[in-house]
């Protein structure tokens, strides 16, 4: 793999790699020329910027797919923006399956940044309600990366999106995973806060880290807090995570899907107090999220159509690229048997 190729992949994705600016035979620019660091730093970020261009270009070539387990296509099949109001209120949320997206904003950039083609508004109208949410903070702003790929929208979007989406459905809720991007500074506690005030309001988050009721939890934003400072809401890492986001290559799919059944059978038999959170996506530099969202959906899509009209606590689970059916297979888990919630409001409605 190559130098700008290495960084690429250490800052687009998840987790930065230790010593992401070095590639596996230890070259750089910093150690192949007398720079200083931050020229080389500089010259690996320009390279890793033309290869996101390079990857850009060759994208392009990409088409659109609707399918029931996958979609790139810029609207979903059908919405359902209200199916949390079937759920009882006495039911723990730690019990409920829901859909979720992996970096939700994450629309731009390159075939390797890009993990979802719906806006905000239309992933929580198709029934998302787990956000991924990554923010770079620089000059006291708070802007959304996909690694280096600025994706065109700043927090209070974000903030304004789930506001307007729980003041026209207050039966829902929303669950965010937020977590700092690329700058790294582990000092965005006070900017986030200012960002709710300014952007949303204080009383519309779920002020504990106790995990609440579906009841307690309606019209409100649920921050999963992965950074430091105050509680916000609920330790992003008091969740069951599975998160194996590093698949080599799109031959290593299957192993991938081996680890996402094994943890969403364990979320069916273990603790019901605690919220599971499965991560179906992943991705490396020979294995592009949507290659492996067209190879991994399907199978997801398979194992929840095969088990429909069973009950199951099967918890969160994020996908790249989801469908509207597999958001609804998604759902329907939480009705077993019973009369669920029927989505039939057409996109062209919007």
């Amino acid at each position: 793999m190559s130098c700008s190729g290495a960084l690429v992949e250490a800052n687009i994705l998840r987790e930065k790699t230790p010593g992401c600016d070095i590639s596996p035979n230890g070259v750089t620019w910093s150690n192949m020329f007398p720079f200083s660091s931050q020229r080389a730093a500089d010259m690996d970020l320009k390279l890793a910027m033309v290869e996101m261009v390079l990857l850009g270009l060759i994208g392009l070539s990409r088409e659109a797919i609707q399918r029931p387990d996958y979609d790139d296509t810029a609207t979903p099949e059908f919405l359902n923006p209200s199916w949390m109001a079937h759920l009882p209120d006495n039911r723990s949320i730690s019990e409920v399956t829901m859909p979720g997206t992996h970096n939700t904003m994450a629309l731009y950039g390159s075939p390797l940044a890009e993990c979802q083609s719906w806006t905000l508004s239309l992933q929580l109208q198709a029934g998302v309600r787990f956000l991924d949410i990554r923010v770079r903070y620089k000059n006291n702003n708070l802007t959304i990366h996909h690694g280096i790929s600025y994706q065109y929208a700043h927090f209070g979007d974000v903030l304004q999106g789930v506001a307007n989406f729980l003041q026209q459905h207050p039966s829902e809720m929303v669950l965010m995973r937020l977590r700092e991007e690329l700058s790294e500074t582990g000092d965005i506690y006070h900017a986030v806060v200012r960002y709710i005030h300014q952007y949303a309001s204080w009383d519309m988050l779920w002020h504990s880290r106790r995990v609440p009721t579906v009841g307690e939890a309606r019209g409100k934003l649920i921050i999963l807090q992965d950074f430091p400072g105050p509680a916000l809401g609920m330790y992003y890492r008091s969740l069951d995570i599975a998160d194996d986001w590093k698949v080599p290559s799109l031959d290593h799919a299957a192993e991938k899907w081996t680890k996402v059944y094994s943890h969403l059978e364990k979320a069916t038999k273990g603790d019901k107090t605690l919220v599971f959170l499965t991560y179906t996506s992943g991705a490396s530099i020979q294995a592009w999220p949507y290659a492996l969202a067209r190879r991994i959906n399907p199978l997801l899509y398979d194992y929840l159509t095969a088990r429909a009209g069973q009950t199951r606590r099967l918890g969160i689970i994020t996908s790249d690229y989801p469908a509207a059916p597999l958001l609804n297979a998604t759902i329907h888990f939480n009705y077993g048997g019973s009369t669920t919630p029927t989505p039939s409001t057409p996109v062209t409605h919007l």
